[in-house]
Parts: C-alpha cells; structure tokens; sequence
C-alpha cells in the first residue's frame, strides 16, 4: 500500500505528540506512527514533577493527555514500525507499506542501553527488566538490584520499595550523578542499599530466572555475588535512528543532527526529542521539539 500524506510523525512520544498537535492544528493532513504504546518513555514513569504548570502527574496520565489532544485535531494515529526514510521523505514500513510525505519528522527517542554481560539477554523478562513502572510488583517482598547512578537509576529504586523487601544500587563511581533531591530520598530510605565502586560482570540464575548478580570492585578486582530476584539496568540511552542511517545525518553515536528548526540537512526531513544530539533531554525539552519541527514544516509545506 502506499499512500501520500502531509505529515509523518514517526513515534508517540512527547515530542511526537506534540509535532502532532502543532501539525493538525495547523491543518496539515498528519500521521502518527508508532510501534508501541502512545506516550513513548512516558508510560514507564512513576511520576513527574518538572514539567512546567504540572505539580506532579503519573506518566501514564500525562502521556494520555497528550495523547488525546493530540489526535484532537484530526489526526491518524496508527501502529506501525519504520524501517526506513528516504530523502524523498518516503516512509517505508517493515510491511512493505509505503507512505510518500511531504515532511517526515522522526521522533522516535531512544532505547536503554544494555550492560552487555553474561546472562543480561536470556534472562530479559525473567528478572532482568528496565521498566520498574512496568514489572516492579512482579517482585513484591523481594530482593532486587538497580544499576546506575543517574535520575533515572534512583528515582526507580525508589518506585521500586513500594514492592519489594530491599533494593541494592550498584556504581561505579563513589558518588551519584544524579540531582541532590533524588539523592537525598534515596539516602534515607530504609530499603535502599549502596555499593559503591563496583560494576555488574555476570547475572547468575537458578531454574531460568535471575538469582543474583556478580559485581566487580573496580579498583581491587575482587568479586562478590549479590543474592536477588531482580536487576533493573539503567546505564545509559542509545538512539532509535536506524531509519535514517542511509542519510548522513547522525552523529557518530547515532543521534539526528538538526539546525534551530529542527530540520536535517536535508529539506523537509526533521528530527525532534530525545533521538537529537543534545545535552538536556527531558519531557520539556522534547515537547519544545516537536513544536518548532512541526511548525517550520507547516510553513515550508504552505509556503505560509
């Protein structure tokens, strides 16, 4: 099937959801394409309390609401998963599908990263998880282990005591990366331990499912095995940009490169959220994305 459309919006996140408001509301015949649920990394977060006007809101509440307004306007929100964009701005569908567009903006945000230790891959969805919104009561009045040291890592440890017996965060370094505030409520949480200055090296399991962890001191290179039900990783991000990896328009880590527009090097092709080179990426951030994308391809589109 191929069809021709205005816009395409490649993923439901924030910042996709909110290119989609900007586009419709401006009149442009807009899709929504994404191969998930709509709300993107909004759906596995407890809470969110930086989002400008908004005290504290579930992320699964925020994404919903967006959601709606999102599609508000008349636009087509269909599941889809895009394998490639061309710079003809054709969009192709691991179907086969095609849709020729006259602007494309990819916003598909970005995957966790794994540790890439033994036992991490066979034992996803059998102890290993990154999503403690998602799989957190699986371990009620367990043992669990997060890794990382970043907001992310903290603020799900803390979801996590809700649930489970104990939570043990493993760094590397001495100290958090995270902001202070998040620090402060994790350091006195009762359920909450700290090993500091040691990496993951292998998850060791009994009868298929996860039955501890062995960390690494990394400046002794001694051993310890960390009995527990659970990992829950959280060391990083990669981008979700493959479809553009014919374009020369990413970076060597695979970020989009775009300009103040949030346009590529190639007319009409834009990126916005966190699948951008950037140093903040946050709901606000990618909201802001989507608009300007959103808004610059109306006005090339319309000439307007």
């Amino acid at each position: 099937m191929d069809r021709q459309i205005d816009l395409v919006i490649v993923g439901a996140g924030p910042a996709g959801l909110s290119a989609c408001i900007y586009g419709s509301r401006a009149g442009l015949s807009t899709l929504l394409l994404d191969n998930g649920a709509p709300g993107g990394k909004l759906v596995k977060t407890h809470k969110i309390s930086n989002y400008p006007g908004v005290a504290e809101i579930a992320g699964t509440d925020l994404a919903m609401a967006m959601f709606e307004q999102a599609t508000s306007f008349g636009a087509s929100y269909e599941y889809g998963n895009v394998v490639n964009v061309d710079a003809d701005k054709k969009v192709t569908l691991d179907n086969g599908d095609t849709i020729h567009a006259k602007a494309v903006i990819v916003a598909t945000g970005t995957k966790e990263r794994l540790l890439q230790i033994p036992g991490e891959k066979e034992h996803i969805g059998r102890g290993v998880s990154f999503c403690a919104v998602c799989d957190g009561a699986f371990f009620r009045k367990k043992d669990v282990v997060v890794i990382g040291g970043g907001n992310s890592a903290l603020e799900e440890a803390l979801y996590l005591t809700q649930f489970v017996n104990s939570v043990t965060i493993v760094i590397r370094r001495d100290v958090f990366r995270a902001e202070k505030n998040i620090q402060a409520q994790v350091e006195q949480n009762e359920k909450i331990h700290i090993i500091t200055k040691h990496i993951p090296k292998e998850i060791v399991s009994d009868k298929g499912r996860v039955s501890g962890i062995v960390l690494e001191n990394v400046e002794t290179k001694e051993t310890q095995t960390i009995s527990c039900s659970g990992v829950f990783p959280y060391v990083g991000q990669d981008p979700i940009s493959e479809m553009l990896q014919g374009l020369d328009v990413l970076d060597e880590k695979g970020y989009v490169l775009v300009d103040s527009n949030c346009e590529t090097k190639i007319a009409g092709i834009y990126a916005a959220g966190d699948v951008c080179q950037k140093t903040l990426r946050q709901v606000v951030t990618a909201t802001n994305d989507g608009a300007i994308a959103a808004q610059h391809a109306f006005h090339q589109i319309t000439g307007m």
